[in-house]
């Protein structure tokens, strides 16, 4: 775990200053372009070149099952998290659709389902058959916990083995939501009301029923939950724990990080809990959907890219935003200047 402390670069300043100029002599008002040119800027700055580019994006979708199901948090059944894992290995899901769209690298990896599955495509790296259930005691121990975040550095490592100018991490696992849910309150020293949402479809007395059981674990774990590690040991699950990792190893390796929704933003805040420095490396795809997310997105000082109301997870509203960065660097790139067009300045 000590390597999660590891210190980070920041992106390269003169790089910022560089593309900020650029910007200042497109034929375009100045800001006119928005975020569009926040983005670019700041890819230029982590890619330490002129002209940022967004060609090879890796996409690593974590899987793990959630003991918490057993209090009945979710809509789904828990058998539907093996379920999906074979439809991401056949291709059918809507990350995979979208994934082809971006001409993405796309693996999944098996970070502690209920029962291990041969199946193409799917990476065993397991921390166990699921996290314990957290209502009753911690959701796992610290050897599943070390297992659980290399698998997040392994998958980053594959991603700048490969080449990629971009990772983008996602998740399945029924109950997750409850996970997330539980971290985000513990971390926020917020009540679980406030943070917690209708998941994979609930209705408002089954959400008060799971808030109800994230409060009670709160309380049952009070003298536990003290850094963000033993808070992600107590309370996360398995593809969280990876999510969290994998952002901290990718910034330590200054690969840029396109986050998704709920879940995976929760990752995220506990990421820049343990090693803030990694805050620098992130863009946020979308805003949720679910209750909870715009609370997260405010503790992060983030700006999301797009809000289409979506919840799905799997890392789909991050992949969504792909040729919206890569649209950001090929204006950056390719608008003439003023001078170039001889356009008269302001």
């Amino acid at each position: 775990m000590n390597s999660l402390s590891a210190p980070i670069a920041a992106p390269d300043a003169a790089y910022y200053q560089q593309a900020l100029s650029r910007q200042a002599q497109l034929t375009k008002p100045p800001g006119s372009l928005g975020l569009l040119e926040d983005c670019a800027v700041r890819l230029a700055a982590m890619q330490r070149r002129a002209m940022p580019k967004l060609e090879k994006i890796h996409i690593s979708i974590f899987a793990a099952d959630h003991g918490i199901a057993e209090e009945g948090v979710s809509a789904f059944p828990q058998v539907v998290t093996m379920e999906m894992v074979k439809n991401f290995a056949a291709g059918g899901a809507a990350v995979n659709v979208l994934a082809r769209h971006v001409d993405a690298y796309f693996e999944v990896v098996d970070v502690g389902l209920l029962q291990p599955m041969a199946l193409p495509n799917v990476i065993s790296h397991r921390a166990g058959a699921g996290t314990a259930n957290f209502s009753r005691t911690a959701a796992m121990n610290d050897e599943q916990l070390t297992i659980a975040l290399a698998a997040g550095r392994a998958a980053v490592e594959r991603a700048v083995a490969n080449g990629a100018d971009l990772f983008i991490g996602g998740e399945m696992g029924i109950a997750n939501t409850t996970s997330a849910s539980a971290l985000a309150a513990a971390s926020l020293r917020i009540p679980a009301a406030e943070i917690t949402g209708a998941g994979t479809g609930l209705n408002a007395g089954q959400i008060d029923h799971k808030a109800g059981v994230i409060d009670s674990a709160l309380q049952h774990h009070q003298a536990a939950l003290q850094t963000p590690l033993d808070i992600l040991k107590t309370l996360g699950g398995f593809e969280i724990a990876a999510l969290t990792a994998a952002y901290i190893s990718a910034a330590q390796q200054g690969l840029p990080v396109l986050i998704d929704g709920f879940i995976s933003s929760v990752a995220a805040l506990l990421a820049v809990g343990i090693n803030p420095g990694c805050v620098d490396w992130f863009f946020y795809g979308h805003c949720s959907a679910e209750k909870g997310h715009a609370r997260i997105l405010q503790a992060l000082n983030a700006q999301p890219l797009l809000n289409l109301q979506m919840r799905l997870g799997e890392g789909s509203g991050a992949v969504l935003a792909v040729p919206l960065l890569q649209m950001a660097c090929r204006l950056h790139n390719e608008m003439a200047t003023f001078s170039q067009a001889q356009v008269s300045t302001a």
